[in-house]
């Protein structure tokens, strides 16, 4: 039985790195920020981060929870009498073992840390949350209903995509002819969305923040925010970013080549 159980992971690992040579431009990548952004203290360069909400679809694969994405601080300026508090950024790396991903990524949507608990509580009354998380009723970001219960996603009386019973949530991104994410290119397959709604585009719980730059034309994959007074996006807070391009990174470490992980070496992390 071991053997057995090495071998399906062996095969997974294997999946996941091969499809990771190359993520698909326009899958969705929904991020929970790890590091805040904050204009008052950031500098140019400091290095920022996030992890996936929920497993992100990817053709025949998917990519784990808790994937690291990194990024870095591009540009900063502090809120003053004659201008806005601005910070530019870039997500630009997802980590996969030992092996980095580089990516440019867009900003789909953005929401505060409130925001984000919000949409992971029961709206049920407190009679009828039921006997598990099964039994919830949430409400994303954006405003769309999930009904764990019955695994649905609803704007009004229309079904815009499907639940788990621990509150993931998938469908196809939605927009608006009127939506700034009209102009995305986001792939027309299921996606993966954790507390967003699938049409859900800018900026949420997050008073008087603009998104000045979505990173979506040039300079491509940089994303630029303004607030009239302190910025501070803090760590929790949520990320929808799409990718707009990316390439394969040789391995981490001293024994890196430009080559695939050997199943040999996963074997080796499996025993270990």
């Amino acid at each position: 039985m071991k053997l057995a159980a090495r071998a399906v992971v062996l095969i997974l690992l294997l999946a996941i790195v091969s499809a990771a040579q190359q993520l698909p431009v326009g899958t969705l990548l929904p991020v929970a920020l790890s590091t805040a952004i904050n204009a008052e203290k950031a500098k140019v360069g400091d290095r920022i981060s996030g992890k996936l909400g929920q497993y992100v679809v990817m053709d025949s694969t998917r990519l784990p929870r808790g994937t690291k994405v990194a990024g870095r601080i591009v540009a900063v300026q502090p809120a003053s009498a004659a201008s806005p508090a601005r910070v530019a950024f870039v997500f630009d790396t997802l980590l996969l073992g030992n092996r980095d991903l580089p990516v440019k990524t867009s900003l789909r949507a953005l929401a505060s840390m409130q925001a984000v608990y919000d949409a992971q509580l029961p709206t049920n009354t407190i009679d009828d949350y039921g006997s598990s998380i099964r039994d919830w009723n949430t409400t994303q970001v954006g405003g769309q209903a999930v009904y764990r219960g019955d695994g649905t996603v609803m704007e009004g009386r229309e079904v815009v995509g499907k639940a788990t019973i621990v509150g993931e949530v998938f469908g196809k991104p939605k927009t608006w002819s009127w939506s700034p994410c009209e102009r995305d290119r986001a792939s027309n397959t299921v996606q993966s969305f954790w507390v967003f709604s699938t049409d859900a585009c800018g900026i949420y719980g997050s008073e008087g923040m603009k998104l000045a730059h979505a990173g979506r034309s040039e300079p491509a994959g940089e994303i630029v925010l303004e607030s009239p007074g302190k910025l501070n996006v803090r760590a929790g807070s949520g990320l929808l970013l799409m990718v707009t391009s990316s390439t394969q990174q040789p391995e981490r470490g001293p024994t890196a080549s430009h080559s695939a992980l050997s199943s040999s070496s996963i074997e080796v992390a499996i025993q270990r």
